[in-house]
């Protein structure tokens, strides 16, 4: 079909999307707790002529948005949940909390569950029109930040049954994303001991501060032995109280270990388990835990790289007025960096110099152009639940610029630029990608057929979800 009556849908669908969009920056709700985003989506849907369903795989922040009939089925994937302490006041270039203390879009991801809808909208509308026969699917994906939202619902098959899956990101830099990254496993460890008086009575006590700490001794020499590309971090949730003159009696540590797969992963965690017992053993304290999450490496599909690499290149590129230029250049200044962006960059030296040459040496303001698609087997030590999806279907995803070149993820600046002229631009830009790329998947079966392929090759191994069968997703 012509696919400029995609992009004219896109562009009617503007203002619903970037009010959508708005919304969602506004409320600004943490993983699982996604309740005012959810019904905001839903509604728009419904208004659409989408068949909704809700309540996905037991959880109140899932949901999808279906049309039409028969293969191929098409996934767009969607997120909109926010992150813990980055209010902020929008268009402006200094650090402004809307509320001290307050959550923030600081990914982007108002931004990018809009955009997804607008795709999934553009091709409905096209195949209402009979232009594309096929079906699309809206997936509303709750808590990524916080829990791993799509490996909860991997788990239960929910995108087995798709040909296809894509997705988007914000970002600073319009890319394709390739390679792999690592498998993550997020565990909550607990440790209690005995109160006593620290000067006291010292010796009636076991202080679970002790074995906590323990613990951390412990990693710390464990990471000299670990396979590369593995990592593990660590955060204290719970110190055992302020009062110094007190035994410890409780002390709660979150690890998150990752591994180059989920395999490795899991094998990394019975050593870091093996750490907390020694630490218990000790320090004569109890200790339990409890997985909050996991998420699988991502499979790299190149076929469907490189269709959305070719739509990247067939839409137009936005363009700034010079408010929206001088803004983010005043934005770029508040954050220091160093170097180019785009870390798979760093493997080919050919597109790093194209990027060196498009970023004036990473100085530019807004990279606005399109990086070179390689195909690579690069390796991101991050992790994401959209490896899960890729692990039920062929799946494959890019970045579009929102936000200033060099500003970080998970930034104040983020959550400034989010609701601005500059990153609607990008939220259009992106969509207007995507619905181009399932237009093609929908008209081109033999392109469809190679990516599953691929997957199929890719994939022999099976799906190793890193989450057990009955762990339920954390709240917040």
């Amino acid at each position: 079909m012509d696919k400029q009556k995609l992009y004219d849908i896109i562009e009617t669908k503007r203002p619903v999307l970037t009010a959508l969009s708005d919304k969602i920056w506004t409320y600004a709700e943490l993983s699982m707790m996604e309740h005012r985003s959810t019904a905001a989506y839903v509604e728009v849907l419904r208004s659409e002529g989408f068949n909704v369903q809700e309540n996905l795989c037991g959880i109140a922040t899932a949901f999808s948005g279906t049309y039409g009939s028969g293969r191929p089925y098409i996934g767009i994937l969607g997120e909109y949940d926010a992150l813990s302490g980055l209010s902020q006041e929008a268009g402006i270039t200094e650090k402004r909390p809307l509320v001290e203390g307050g959550c923030g879009q600081g990914c982007g991801h108002n931004l990018l569950g809009a955009a997804s809808l607008g795709a999934a909208i553009a091709v409905k509308q096209a195949i209402e029109a009979g232009e594309l026969k096929g079906t699309v699917i809206f997936y509303g994906c709750p808590g990524e930040e916080g829990c791993a939202g799509k490996t909860f619902m991997a788990r239960d098959g929910m995108f087995r049954d798709l040909d296809a899956a894509l997705c988007w990101h914000p970002g600073d830099v319009n890319e394709i994303s390739t390679g792999s990254n690592a498998a993550s496993i997020q565990v909550e460890y607990t440790f209690t001991g005995i109160a006593a008086h620290a000067a006291g009575n010292p010796q009636h006590g076991r202080s679970a501060l002790d074995a906590a700490e323990l613990m951390n001794v412990g990693v710390q020499f464990l990471r000299e032995h670990m396979e590369p590309k593995c990592s593990v971090h660590y955060s204290f949730a719970d110190a055992g109280g302020l009062s110094p003159n007190v035994v410890q009696p409780t002390a709660k540590l979150i690890y998150m270990v990752r591994g180059e797969n989920v395999r490795k992963a899991k094998a990394l965690l019975k050593r870091v388990d093996n750490i907390a017992r020694g630490a218990a053993l000790m320090t004569e304290t109890q200790v339990s835990s409890r997985q909050i999450d996991g998420t699988s490496s991502t499979v790299s599909n190149e076929v469907l790289e490189q269709l959305l690499y070719d739509n990247l290149l067939a839409v137009p590129l936005p363009s700034y007025t010079q408010k929206e230029l001088t803004y983010a250049a005043t934005l770029k200044t508040t954050y220091h960096t160093e170097g180019l962006p785009g870390d798979r960059t760093e493997e080919n030296r050919t597109v790093r110099a194209f990027v060196a040459e498009k970023s004036d040496n990473g100085n530019a303001a807004v990279n606005d152009f399109v990086i070179p698609y390689v195909p690579s087997n690069h390796f991101n030590p991050g992790s994401s639940d959209v490896g899960d999806v890729s692990w039920l279907t062929p799946t494959a995803q890019f970045t579009a610029v929102t936000w200033p070149s060099g500003c970080p993820g998970h930034s104040w600046q983020i959550v400034s630029a989010g609701k601005t002229t500059f990153a609607y631009k990008g939220l259009i830009y992106a969509a207007k990608v995507l619905a181009g790329s399932v237009a093609d998947l929908m008209t081109d079966h033999i392109l469809l057929e190679k990516a599953r392929a691929e997957f199929r090759a890719a994939t022999e191994e099976g799906y190793d979800c890193p989450i057990s069968k009955d762990l339920l997703p954390t709240i917040g």
